[in-house]
C-alpha cells in the first residue's frame, strides 16, 4: 500500500484507522519513486521516509502540517539540477511544525538569486543532520511571529551568490532561532548566519570562514533577546566585513535589545584590522570568558558594554594547554551562559572541567 495507516486505539472506544497519520516510503525501487509523490498524497502527521540515493531536479511543495521528512539508509540528496518549486527553492515547506532529517540540499539556484535549499513559510521547523551546500541560500525564512526554528548536527557550507544579499542562513522575523552542534562555513560574500529572530540561541558550532570573501560570521541586524555560547568562531583572511559579529545595524526593532556573548573561541585572520563584537546604539552587550586570537579590536560601536575574563591568545594556540592563560580563568556565569559542550562540529561532545574554575573560550583543557 502507498500509505502505511497507523492505528490508533481507544480503551472503550475501538480502533479507528486514521489517514491523517500515515507512513510514506520514497525510493527508486517503490511506488513513490520521487519525494514530490509523497508530497501531493501528504496528509497531517505523516512520517515520509525517503531511500538513499540522489533525486536529481526533483522539487516540492509541502502543504500538510506535522510532516517528518527523514532519508533513510542513508543521506537521501535532494540536487535542484536547475528546478526549483514555486521559482523558490528545492522545497518550500508550507505546513507548520515539520521535521526534516537526514537530506542533503545542493544546487538550488532561481531566476531572482534567492533560491534556497529549504524556503520555510509555515510555523515551526526542526533540520536536524542536514547537509546544504552550493545554493544561493542554504535555508530561507519567512516571517512569522509563531514560528520556532531549530537546527541541530546540520551542515552549511558555500552557499551564496555573492551579491552579500544571500546567505548559508537566512532567519527572518521569527519567535525563536536555535542552533547548536552545526558547522557554517565559507558563505560566498553573504553571512554565515543572519536572523532578526526576537530570541537567538546559537551554541556549540562550528563558523568558519576559511578562504571565502563571506561578510559577518553572526549578523543580528535587530537586536533580539540573542545568546551566543561555546562556538568556535573564525573570520576568515578575506571577510568582505571586517566585524565578525554585528549586532542592531538595520535598526534595533524587535523588544530586546540584549545579546549575550559566553565562552566562546573568536579567531580573527584579518592582518591589522578587525572587531570582534561592534553593536549598534541602545544594545546592552555582556562579553565574557571569552578567547580572541588575531589582531584587531575586541569592541565597537556605542551600545553599554559589560566586558569580563575576555583573554587574547596565539592564533595557533587557541586552546588551552598547560599553561595556559585561560585554563582556570573563568568567571562564574549564569546556567544559561555555562556551557556544557565543546563545538565539535556535528558531534556532541561533553566539555571536561579541570580544576575548580572553568576554562575562558569555547574549549575545556583535558587530563
Amino acid at each position: 500500500m502507498i500509505r502505511t495507516l497507523i492505528v490508533a486505539c481507544v480503551i472503550g472506544v475501538g480502533c479507528a484507522s486514521s489517514a491523517q497519520a500515515a507512513t510514506l516510503r520514497v525510493g527508486p525501487t517503490r511506488s513513490l519513486t520521487v519525494p514530490s509523490a509523497a508530497a501531493a498524497l501528504a496528509h497531517d502527521g505523516d512520517v515520509i521516509l525517503i531511500d538513499a540515493g540522489t533525486y536529481d531536479g526533483d522539487t516540492a511543495t509541502w502543504r500538510a502540517n506535522r510532516l517528518t521528512l527523514r532519508g533513510v539508509g542513508g543521506r537521501a540528496h535532494l540536487r535542484a539540477s536547475g528546478k526549483s518549486a514555486q521559482g523558490k527553492a528545492i522545497w518550500v515547506i508550507a505546513g507548520n511544525r515539520t521535521t526534516v532529517e537526514n537530506i542533503e540540499f545542493s544546487g538550488a539556484t532561481v531566476a531572482d538569486a534567492n533560491g534556497a535549499g529549504i524556503r520555510q513559510e509555515g510555523a515551526g521547523l526542526i533540520v536536524r543532520r542536514c547537509s546544504f551546500h552550493n545554493n544561493q541560500n542554504g535555508i530561507l525564512t519567512g516571517a512569522n511571529p509563531l514560528s520556532d526554528i531549530l537546527i541541530e548536527y546540520s551542515t552549511f557550507a558555500d552557499n551564496g551568490v555573492g551579491d552579500g544579499q544571500t546567505h548559508n542562513i537566512y532567519i527572518g522575523q521569527v519567535r525563536t532561532f536555535r542552533m547548536r552542534f552545526s558547522t557554517s562555513v565559507r558563505a560566498k560574500v553573504g553571512h554565515e548566519i543572519k536572523s532578526r529572530a526576537a530570541l537567538n540561541d546559537i551554541r556549540y558550532n562550528i563558523i568558519d570562514d576559511g578562504s571565502a570573501a563571506t561578510s559577518y560570521s553572526i549578523d543580528l541586524p535587530n537586536g533580539g533577546e540573542s545568546r551566543i555560547v561555546g562556538n568556535l568562531i573564525v573570520q576568515g583572511a578575506h571577510s568582505e566585513n571586517t566585524a565578525v559579529i554585528s549586532y542592531g545595524f538595520e535598526g534595533l526593532t524587535l523588544p530586546s535589545r540584549r545579546l549575550w556573548l559566553s565562552h566562546n573561541t573568536i579567531v580573527n585572520r584579518i592582518v591589522g584590522r578587525g572587531t570582534i563584537v561592534h553593536a549598534q546604539s541602545g544594545a546592552q552587550v555582556v562579553l565574557v570568558n571569552t578567547a580572541v586570537a588575531g589582531d584587531g579590536v575586541l569592541t565597537a560601536g556605542p551600545a553599554r558594554w559589560t566586558l569580563a575574563a575576555n583573554r587574547r591568545v596565539s592564533v595557533l594556540r587557541f586552546k588551552p594547554f598547560v599553561g595556559s592563560p585561560l585554563v582556570n580563568r573563568a568567571v562564574a556565569v549564569a546556567a544559561v551562559l555555562t556551557p556544557r559542550y565543546v563545538p565539535a562540529g556535528t558531534r556532541r561532545v561533553a566539555r571536561i572541567k579541570v580544576g575548580l574554575r572553568n576554562d575562558i573560550g569555547a574549549f575545556e583543557r583535558r587530563p
